[in-house]
């Protein structure tokens, strides 16, 4: 069943709201806009699902989630980016930036303040907060893993992520609800809009994973697309601990060869970008054609002048990052960025779990990237 067509069929639902922190709204006004569309001329029609609320913070700093409507009965979903340091606030008189963490906090006090009367809650956090730290190599904390069990606790039923960095942290919950969803469609959707010139298959292109870790994502688009499949091998230091990290020494690639192929590296993160860099300066010295980067999350930590010269210097020819953090206007305004829209996707994960539908066919877009790949082969 099309999710267009599911607030009208009849199915079962309970009203719904939309619970965006502060920093999630641009997403969550994104998501409303489909759901108010789809639900238009039905019972459930309204203006918006977007319900009213806030975090207020006191001058010491400390905060309190406060929803202003009636939640009694309906079907919550919390929407957080707890990626999003451009949201501000004071204390003592000083501006802070919010972390993670933050943000993380807001979300529980929102929770706590629908006070148990929802008749169901999820969470849709897109960057899952803790994620990199998906293991324990040293006595260290497993923040995510923490995370999910204390949010289930709290009584959230379904837990929606977006390209989490090890999907297994879902172990933590094994009594609910997790969907790990992965925008391989919208990815190919808007390389193929912005460059369809571009041609799928195993003459033209090349997929090649930046570390064994991404390998799991650039195996399934290589084939979607047909194509050969190469990787590359990050050496370290194992003698010195730099931030917390082994150094990387150098980056080695392992596959076929890539002389006069368009080649795409899909990573879930792209924080700094050096990695990525160097990976675009070891495919041109092999002669690509041209070289695209994916990274769900483009996070650019490092500000954005390396990857203009890279650019300019002709290494790469564009990134795709998704919306679902924070983009700054001057990332969105760089020629090389082109920007990937998952809220539909979202909107249409919320209305299936409202209406109690099968999200399987939506989470699998098998058939509408092969449809896809039809049209520009």
């Amino acid at each position: 069943m099309e999710a267009e067509n599911v607030f009208h069929s009849g199915k079962n639902f309970h009203p719904m709201a939309l619970v965006p922190t502060e920093g999630s709204m641009e997403l969550a006004k994104l998501i409303d806009k489909y759901l108010v569309r789809w639900a238009a001329g039905g019972p459930e029609a309204q203006d918006t699902f977007i319900i009213n609320c806030e975090v207020p913070r006191f001058q010491t700093g400390d905060g309190k989630g406060l929803i202003k409507d009636s939640v009694r009965g309906k079907d919550l979903y919390f929407i957080v980016d707890v990626g999003n340091y451009n949201v501000k606030y004071k204390m003592f008189g000083r501006e802070n930036s919010m972390s993670p963490d933050d943000h993380y906090q807001d979300l529980k006090r929102l929770i706590q303040a629908a006070s148990g009367k929802a008749s169901r809650m999820s969470v849709i956090m897109p960057i899952l907060y803790g994620g990199r730290q998906h293991r324990r190599a040293y006595r260290e904390s497993l923040d995510a893993a923490f995370a999910l069990q204390e949010l289930s606790q709290m009584g959230i039923s379904d837990f929606i992520t977006f390209d989490a960095h090890d999907p297994r942290v879902q172990n933590a919950i094994p009594l609910v609800g997790f969907d790990n969803l992965m925008p391989h469609y919208q990815v190919l959707k808007a390389m193929f809009k912005h460059f369809p010139e571009l041609h799928p298959g195993k003459n033209d292109f090349m997929v090649v994973s930046p570390d064994e870790g991404a390998m799991n994502r650039n195996m399934y688009y290589s084939s979607v697309l047909g194509c050969d499949l190469g990787m590359f091998y990050k050496r370290r230091d194992y003698s010195v601990i730099v931030n917390g990290r082994n150094p990387i020494v150098a980056h080695e690639y392992l596959g076929s060869s890539v002389e006069g192929k368009t080649v795409i590296v899909v990573d879930d993160i792209i924080s700094s970008g050096d990695s990525m860099l160097d990976i675009a300066r070891e495919m041109h010295a092999k002669n690509v054609k041209k070289f695209f980067a994916v990274a769900t999350y483009a996070l650019f930590t490092s500000g954005l002048d390396k990857f203009d010269q890279a650019y300019k210097d002709g290494l790469i020819d564009g990134v795709f990052g998704t919306n679902l953090t924070f983009r700054t206007d001057e990332l969105k305004s760089r020629p090389w960025f082109y920007e990937v829209d998952c809220s539909k996707y979202i909107a249409y994960i919320i209305a299936a779990i409202n209406h109690d539908i099968s999200i399987t066919s939506i989470l699998d877009p098998s058939q509408k990237i092969k449809a896809l790949m039809e049209k520009y082969k």
